[in-house]
């Protein structure tokens, strides 16, 4: 049976998505032992975990379809990408620079049965490749997105879509904008070469 039947039954993605967090809180805590490329830039890059129904929203605001490729910049604990797979049954990237968040994320990965599907990287986003994705999601602070802008336009195939939480992309407007939680989501589409 595919996952995503499995989980009709529950009151829907926020639930799912506490269940999967609660069933591998315990399990896959951080791993303080391991050395963290993240204390490199503190000063730049603060991790806040997305609440369960911002994600759930996030996700929708994307319109996920079979043989989407997710990649979340700055993953964190994982959350979207196990979310979308165990939700959406789809590949998904997550590219973190913390190595304790990469390796707690994988373990989610794995309790929540989709590490086939789910690949965590501990990379610098700016310097990852892009290419392979339809979706891209993120949470970052407003600087940092303005500097990946150039790079999502530059990379990414026409049609793909990326979803931020709470920042826009400063003078490149979104196509759509809505409120989860209190909190602002913004959906940009690559456009055809040109415009």
């Amino acid at each position: 049976m595919h996952r995503r039947l499995a989980w009709r039954g529950l009151q829907g993605i926020a639930a799912v998505l506490a269940l999967l967090l609660a069933q591998t809180a315990g399990a896959c805590a951080p791993r303080p032992e391991l050395p963290s490329a993240a204390d490199l830039h503190e000063s730049q890059v603060l991790y806040l975990p997305t609440p369960h129904r911002v994600v759930e929203a996030m996700l929708r605001l994307a319109r996920l379809r079979p043989g989407d490729v997710l990649y979340d910049l700055g993953s964190g604990d994982g959350r979207i990408p196990v979310a979308a797979a165990a939700i959406y049954g789809i590949r998904a990237v997550g590219i973190e620079l913390d190595a304790r968040l990469v390796e707690e994320a994988r373990c989610r990965a794995r309790a929540a049965g989709v590490a086939h599907l789910v690949e965590f990287r501990q990379a610098d986003l700016f310097q990852s490749e892009l290419r392979e994705a339809s979706v891209v999601t993120l949470f970052l602070f407003p600087e940092m997105n303005r500097r990946l802008a150039p790079k999502l336009r530059g990379e990414l195939r026409p049609g793909s879509r990326v979803v931020s939480h709470r920042f826009d992309m400063g003078d490149w407007p979104p196509e759509r904008s809505i409120e989860a939680e209190g909190r602002p989501l913004f959906l940009w589409t690559i456009p055809p070469p040109g415009r």
